[in-house]
């Protein structure tokens, strides 16, 4: 895939370069270097809660654990993670969150988020309205009186953690919520009884309203004209939308640059950015494709292998590049850094369990912080003191003589000023 695909995730800067006495600085190196991307490049952050946060409270959803692996100590995993993403993705489950009524799990989620943000990651959560992993405590209470808790959760969590977690999926998988159970729930009879709409709109209003600073994420995994139908329904019913969420667990097997495209350009109609939620590529064998329902395939062992991986690896890279050439998406969130504890048991992650980066990891490092990076540049202003920066949309630093300056390219041609100090 040519540069000229990823021409508008690039931008050009004349900068005027001003030394600690408000003068030009005219004809002197400057080192420009390149300090974030404005592309959110994500991954889930899960395993940072115990680390961070120490040991959660009681399950009773019997789920497996969401925990970090002791074989990767908050430092390892930190460097691993940080090295390549910018954005993360927190569990909010409501059967984990808050197993028992009104002990919620505040504390760790918190010191999590603000761990992160003090690294300058943005923190996303997941997801403030679904029909799984559901607490048996709101079993058996009547639909006006789970309604009503819903909505306090809703509000709790989006104005809770205002100004920490700003981007959160609003409602996950309301295309087959009031259709498929997965278990005993109390969401998919509320529903079933009063509509999909009148769940999304229930997510969306409520966190609006909390946090009117947010950004709101319609996330599915059905991606067929079920999905369309359900956006164009909720659009017309005006609900204001800020995301459309597109799942790609790909288990059964990378999809390809052209079922990608298609795809893309069917949802981008709606004239709305598009985060790619849930993305996975496994490095092991493939699940048999006469699979519907992915959560139907259950091995005791699923191990990462030699082909897998560099499978995995060339698919990973054609994957996001086809990707950032699409101008409608915004976002991509690989599903899980390591395989501990992946979804299915699949060796999915793009980090062996005992840490070592498997080459898929390096393969998307090498575009993230290399192809698609300014690293320190030794540039020369000219004799007014400018000097032009091309590079990805994002924030930068100018550094001359131990003194730096911070700008931002976000746009195709700009301008700016900056005084070093």
């Amino acid at each position: 895939m040519s540069d000229s695909s990823l021409r508008h995730r690039k931008g050009e800067i004349t900068l005027t370069v001003r030394g600690p006495d408000g003068q030009p600085l005219a004809d002197q190196v400057v080192t420009v270097a390149q300090e974030r991307h404005a592309f959110a490049f994500g991954n889930i952050g899960f395993d940072f809660v115990d680390l961070v946060g120490g040991p959660g409270p009681e399950e009773t959803t019997g789920v497996e654990s969401f925990g970090g692996d002791s074989r990767l100590d908050l430092d390892r995993l930190g460097e691993l993670w940080l090295d390549v993403f910018n954005t993360a993705t927190l569990p909010f489950y409501w059967g984990r969150y808050e197993p028992r009524r009104g002990a919620p799990d505040t504390e760790r989620l918190t010191a999590t988020a603000r761990w992160l943000a003090e690294r300058g990651v943005t923190v996303k959560g997941h997801p403030l309205v679904w029909h799984t992993v559901q607490p048996s405590w709101l079993l058996g209470e009547d639909l006006d009186e789970v309604e009503r808790l819903l909505r306090a959760r809703v509000r709790d969590l989006a104005g809770g953690f205002a100004g920490l977690i700003d981007t959160w999926d609003a409602i996950n998988e309301a295309v087959i919520m009031p259709v498929f159970a997965n278990g005993d729930n109390a969401i998919t009879p509320l529903a079933r009884a009063r509509g999909r709409i009148h769940l999304v709109r229930l997510a969306f209003e409520e966190a609006r309203a909390a946090n009117p600073a947010a950004t709101l994420v319609l996330n599915d995994f059905d991606l067929s004209s079920a999905y369309e139908c359900l956006i164009e329904g909720v659009l017309e019913a005006g609900v204001r939308v800020d995301a459309i969420g597109l799942q790609t667990h790909m288990h059964q097997g990378y999809r390809g640059e052209e079922y990608m495209r298609q795809m893309l350009d069917r949802f981008a109609r709606y004239g709305l950015p598009l985060h790619l939620t849930e993305t996975t590529l496994v490095s092991g064998h493939l699940m048999p494709p006469e699979i519907e329902d992915l959560n139907d395939y259950q091995i005791p062992h699923w191990p990462s292998t030699p082909e897998g991986e560099a499978r995995q690896a060339e698919e990973v890279e054609r994957h996001y590049r086809s990707l950032l050439a699409h101008p409608a998406v915004q976002s991509i969130n690989y599903w899980g850094l390591t395989d501990r504890g992946a979804w299915l048991g699949a060796p999915a992650g793009l980090v062996r369990t005992d840490g070592s980066p498997k080459p898929a990891y390096d393969a998307l490092k090498a575009l993230v912080k290399g192809e698609w990076w300014l690293s320190p540049t030794d540039l020369r202003t000219g004799s007014d003191g400018t000097v032009t920066v091309t590079g990805f949309l994002g924030d930068y630093t100018v550094t001359a003589a131990d003194r730096a300056a911070c700008f931002t390219i976000d746009a195709p041609d700009t301008t700016a000023t900056v005084d070093l100090s």
